[in-house]
Order: structure tokens, then C-alpha cells, then sequence
């Protein structure tokens, strides 16, 4: 049994640092807009909440679920888009695993990634659930109010 100090080490080439700093600014630009989006949902569901706040009706609070799960929905292809990315990341920086430099290609990926794998992710379901849940209180009330009345 070889010793970790004594276990050749492969070696990355110049060109495989260029592909992983491609890769890495992909992966960044991709969690920024992420994060924008992020703030457009809060920014839009505060919008709607202050408005629901003055003029309460259930019908705009359940148009105001549109945007929510829109959002919802473009996060999730972000955050699939970066996972996807992370794989091709993690491929390049280990010698020998057959991918094609400067390759950007993350079809190979796909099924490690799965759509409603990400869409069940922690981060999406807590952020757009508990924004949604904030919603369906809304639209409660106002079926109430328009009941009552």
C-alpha cells in the first residue's frame, strides 16, 4: 500500500486552470442572478402584501401567487444551471476524466441533476414557501372578507 506523500500527483496544466477560471465565473454569474432574483421576488411580493394590506381581496392575492411560483421556477433553473456547472467543475479539475478542454458542455450532467430534485431543494422550497404561505394567508382573509360581507 502506498503512502499519500509517496501516490503520484497529477498535475493540471495552464490550460485546464484557464477552463476552471471559465467555469468558476459561469458558476458565479449564475448565483448572482440567482440572488437577483431572489430580491425581485421580495421585492414584488412586498408590493402586492402592501397593497393586499390596504384593499384586501383574494383575487389579487392569488394573482400575486403567479409571480412567486414564476420566480420560484426561474431560481430553480439557476440553481440547476450552477449545480450542473459544479459537476462539469468538479470533472475538469481531475486529471484524466476525459473532458474536453474549454468544454462547457454539462448535457453529460443532466441526469445527476434532476429538475425536481432542485426544485425540492432546501433553499427554493423555505424561500418561495414561506413567501407562497404568506400569500394563501392573503387570499384566506379575503375569502373571509368576502364572505362575511
Amino acid at each position: 500500500m502506498t503512502s499519500p506523500a509517496s501516490a503520484p500527483t497529477a498535475t493540471i496544466t495552464p490550460e485546464a486552470i484557464k477552463h476552471l477560471e471559465f467555469l468558476q465565473a459561469v458558476i458565479s454569474r449564475l448565483s448572482n442572478g440567482s440572488f437577483l432574483i431572489k430580491g425581485w421576488t421580495l421585492t414584488v411580493a412586498g408590493i402586492f402584501f402592501g397593497v393586499l394590506a390596504g384593499r384586501p381581496g383574494w383575487p389579487l392575492a392569488a394573482a400575486g401567487l403567479i409571480p412567486i411560483v414564476g420566480f420560484g421556477l426561474l431560481d430553480s433553473y439557476f440553481l440547476r444551471q450552477e449545480r450542473l456547472f459544479r459537476k462539469l467543475y468538479d470533472d475538469v479539475r481531475r486529471p484524466g476524466t476525459g473532458v474536453e478542454l474549454f468544454s462547457m458542455n454539462v448535457q453529460p450532467y443532466h441526469s445527476a441533476v434532476p429538475w425536481l430534485t432542485v426544485v425540492r431543494s432546501y433553499t427554493v422550497v423555505n424561500f418561495y414557501g414561506m413567501i407562497a404561505l404568506i400569500d394563501v394567508v392573503f387570499i384566506g382573509w379575503g375569502v373571509v372578507r368576502a364572505l362575511i360581507s
